[in-house]
């Protein structure tokens, strides 16, 4: 997911920044100036070395490199960072979330659980409940996805409401990672629990003589889950943290103390969202004898 992000990031970078005028633009957290000060160099030297070849290869984010023929020195002065501002502020998210449930998890006792301990319980059996409904017997194995995908991108969210911080779920190269990761977890579990000629047939639907016309459908329909899952979860983030940020150079007093709840529920919102979509999928390819057309209903509706 790191590489993703760090190929897909220079793609956005080499977009959005040609002219370099606008990166000046944009916020930079301290700490994401700090470690491209003291890491920025040696990361740069790496990339000219790897990064050309896989952009002449694929051609997605263009036919060059933004940096090639550049020195590091001409690469920041164009705007760019050799370590984009989300993918540092993703590392702070793990840090940040093995240092909580490290502390959280304490010492566990069955017989006088602490409070930490209680409110953790109170999130496993949460989610217990929704693998329990959506995916049905057996979907406690996916819990340790779900929960990572759950709390990566709750604190991820939460991030950008912190003084001088940035969510790294308001960068489109973030959620398309995570809708990434999802769509190809739960295509796995479906090739993994069906075979790949039962998974296929899942895409054909329940008559046969309309598996010509629903499998194209149903592919094409899986495929969009990427950027509907992607999309949402940036667009609701990232919309939430420019209306924030526009109304705060407004007025700097109150009001935006006022609208923290407000980005609380989004970010609360939106990481729920995500993780119940990919439960539902989840839940498709692990019952889709049972159950393939009200679940399909139930992803459509989202």
């Amino acid at each position: 997911m790191m590489l993703l992000n760090l190929i897909q990031g220079h793609g956005a970078e080499a977009a959005g920044h040609g002219g370099g005028e606008a990166a000046h633009a944009e916020h930079v957290p301290i700490i994401v100036e700090k470690l491209n000060e003291w890491f920025g160099p040696a990361v740069f030297e790496m990339q000219k070395a790897i990064m050309p070849p896989i952009y002449k290869a694929l051609k997605i984010f263009g036919d060059h490199w933004p940096g090639e023929g550049m020195t590091y020195d001409q690469y920041v002065h164009a705007g760019n960072l050799p370590i984009p501002s989300h993918v540092v502020m993703f590392l702070f998210v793990v840090l940040v979330a093995v240092v909580i449930l490290y502390f959280v998890r304490g010492k566990l006792s069955a017989e006088s659980p602490s409070n930490r301990q209680q409110g953790l319980e109170v999130g496993v059996e949460a989610v217990r409940s929704l693998l329990s409904d959506l995916v049905g017997e057996g979907g406690m194995k996916h819990f340790p996805v779900v929960a990572t995908f759950g709390i990566l991108i709750l604190i991820s969210n939460l991030t950008g409401l912190l003084p001088d911080m940035i969510a790294p779920t308001a960068n489109f190269n973030m959620t398309l990672a995570l809708a990434l990761t999802s769509f190809l977890y739960y295509n796995y579990v479906g090739i993994r629990e069906n075979g790949l000629f039962g998974h296929l047939r899942h895409f054909a639907g329940p008559v046969v003589w309309l598996a010509p016309l629903m499998f194209p459908i149903e592919i094409v329909s899986n495929l969009a889950r990427i950027m509907s899952l992607s999309m949402r979860l940036f667009g609701n983030i990232y919309g939430e943290e420019q209306v924030s940020g526009a109304i705060a150079n407004i007025v700097q007093f109150v009001v935006p103390a006022l609208l923290m709840p407000l980005g609380l529920l989004t970010s609360v919102l939106q990481t729920f969202i995500f993780i119940v979509l990919s439960m539902v999928y989840l839940g498709e390819v692990s019952h889709h004898e049972e159950g393939h057309g009200e679940h399909g209903q139930a992803a459509a509706a989202h």
